[in-house]
């Protein structure tokens, strides 16, 4: 009996080792596996979680109104002083600001805390005073050839700082209540009176 003991004891262990080194060997392989896999669905995750923010962010910084422009002043292509829109491109006339037309992309040269009482809202370059205070214009109206305040004060070397007739414009004093120091050279020769001294139609060319 002591004989058959050791025999059975060390056909245990004998047994006992293999299975172990069998389930060893299967768990080093679903580790294995599984570390794989889990590496894939992480890298899925994370690209899925990447996407999802950029989304976000891109509604977010496309729902965002454009920031506005510190001041509003700016210069046209025609030279005149103008009202910046807020995508800090867009330099519109004076005269196309609180017109009824929103000129600027996002109607910001339309508002009413802009346009509701004018010109007291409107910045002080965008308008002229007119030689009667209770009169404006829009800054680039004056030194254009035409009486728009009335008195011809838009025209003055003076007041509006204009400093001779436009191009294509003959001087002189006008007929026309229109006119202030000159008038349009397609008045010369046409057989009327515009100028006082006749000028239009004796000298002009």
């Amino acid at each position: 009996m002591n004989r058959t003991h050791p025999q059975r004891r060390s056909m245990d262990a004998s047994s006992m080792g293999s299975t172990v080194s069998m389930l060893s060997k299967d768990e080093k392989d679903l580790c294995g596996g599984c570390t794989r896999r889990c590496v894939c669905i992480i890298a899925v995750i994370v690209i899925i979680l990447m996407i999802i923010a950029a989304a976000i962010v891109c509604a977010v910084v496309l729902a965002l109104p454009a920031r506005t422009p510190e001041t509003r002043f700016c210069i046209t292509s025609d030279n005149f002083t103008g009202f910046l829109c807020d995508d800090r491109i867009t330099c519109l006339l004076p005269s196309s600001v609180c017109n009824s037309a929103s000129d600027c992309g996002n109607g910001e040269d339309e508002t009413t805390s802009l346009c509701s009482n004018l010109p007291a809202n409107l910045p002080g370059y965008l308008i002229f005073r007119c030689g009667n205070p209770q009169f404006w214009i829009y800054s680039n109206l004056k030194c254009n050839g035409i009486n728009n305040c009335g008195d011809c004060s838009d025209e003055s070397q003076s007041l509006a700082s204009c400093s001779s007739c436009p191009s294509n414009w003959w001087p002189c004093t006008p007929v026309l209540y229109q006119y202030c120091n000159c008038i349009p050279k397609s008045l010369c020769g046409n057989g009327v009176q515009d100028c006082v001294n006749w000028s239009d139609e004796y000298q002009c060319k």
